[in-house]
């Protein structure tokens, strides 16, 4: 049971953050805009976030570890946005190919990052103390097997994931901005056509792309590291393809972060897990499997929606069929009245 318990807490390490900003990646391209720039923006809210943390602690403040981690993640949402506001005003308003100007921030955000610690720092690391780990939640730690397995050794930022999910199933699907955001996406002219300000709603979903993509990065450094290295090691990236898989819906994405995080978690601690430490398989091949299931899903669906295509145009050459064939009916019961 023990192992059990291991298991998922380790997995909710590595999946909240997917969770998070494969969801802030959902905002924005339901708003039709495509956010590539996801990994850069994790950079450099990690960047900032951590940097904050390191002074405040530095300077010997008596602030909570919790209040500090809070703090830190208001400050990886800002930076999130502003750094999004690039990619929202260059897709946007200059018409510029939106996976031009993601890669752009991706590609600038790394080397801003250890240009500035380096400037700052002297070195390109930012160290800071993980103390944020919650031993056990009061009460609720207590409870048999829910206790352990998510009141135990975990981080605020946890249950911070699920409160962006629930938040963000309800104003996707219960409110009037959800529904001008999705419409801004799907029918942009439909949607201009009764007042409703494109460009805006646009601006917005990508803003809460930049917010959440940016707690996300400050959310997988915490539990994972004692220190910042410029770096996320792919998770913007991986994000992208659990929103795929997800089908750009919060449930399926909730899915798809917790099956990614499982099998990144089987593949850094498969040695401790007696099972299948004794199957003797690489943990090469448990990193593959989600990238395999991606791949294989999006080809599924490539051919299903093909197919679909297929039967609508067959369909449509058969209504056309009938129609002309009821034309020449007709013509002929006129030529013969005539005669």
């Amino acid at each position: 049971m023990n192992t059990v318990y291991f298991l998922v807490q380790q997995t909710m390490f590595f999946s909240i953050p997917l969770l998070i900003v494969a969801l802030g990646g959902m905002f924005s391209e339901r708003s039709g805009v495509v956010n590539i720039a996801l990994e850069g923006i994790m950079i450099m809210g990690a960047f900032s976030s951590i940097l904050f943390i390191n002074i405040v602690q530095s300077s010997g403040a008596a602030l909570p570890p919790q209040l500090l981690l809070l703090l830190a993640v208001l400050i990886a949402a800002a930076v999130g946005v502003l750094v999004s506001m690039a990619h929202a005003y260059a897709s946007i308003n200059m018409k510029a190919d939106q996976v031009i100007s993601g890669t752009a921030i991706n590609m600038f955000a790394p080397a801003f990052a250890i240009f500035a610690a380096r400037m700052i720092r002297s070195v390109q690391q930012i160290p800071f103390s993980n103390t944020f780990r919650i031993t056990k939640v009061p009460v609720l730690g207590d409870i048999p097997v829910l206790g352990p397995l998510l009141f135990q050794n975990t981080y605020i930022t946890t249950y911070l994931g699920f409160a962006v999910l629930a938040v963000s199933a309800v104003v996707l699907y219960k409110t009037r901005f959800g529904l001008r955001l999705r419409a801004c996406g799907e029918h942009p002219q439909a949607a201009d056509s009764v007042g409703v300000n494109v460009y805006r709603m646009r601006y917005a979903g990508v803003a809460i792309s930049g917010a959440l993509a940016g707690v996300g990065g400050l959310v997988f450094v915490v539990p994972t590291s004692t220190n910042f290295n410029a770096t996320v090691a792919g998770y913007g990236f991986l994000a992208l393809a659990v929103l795929i898989f997800g089908q750009w819906r919060p449930s399926r994405i909730l899915f798809a972060a917790f099956f990614f995080g499982l099998m990144k978690t089987v593949a850094s601690a498969y040695s401790g897990i007696p099972f299948l430490a004794n199957l003797g398989i690489p943990n090469d091949v448990y990193k593959m499997v989600p990238y395999v299931a991606t791949v294989s899903y999006t080809h599924l669906r490539a051919h299903e929606t093909g197919r679909n295509l297929v039967c609508r145009l067959l369909l449509e050459k058969k209504k056309t069929q009938k129609t002309k064939k009821k034309i020449t009916t007709r013509e002929k019961k006129i030529q013969q009245e005539h005669i």
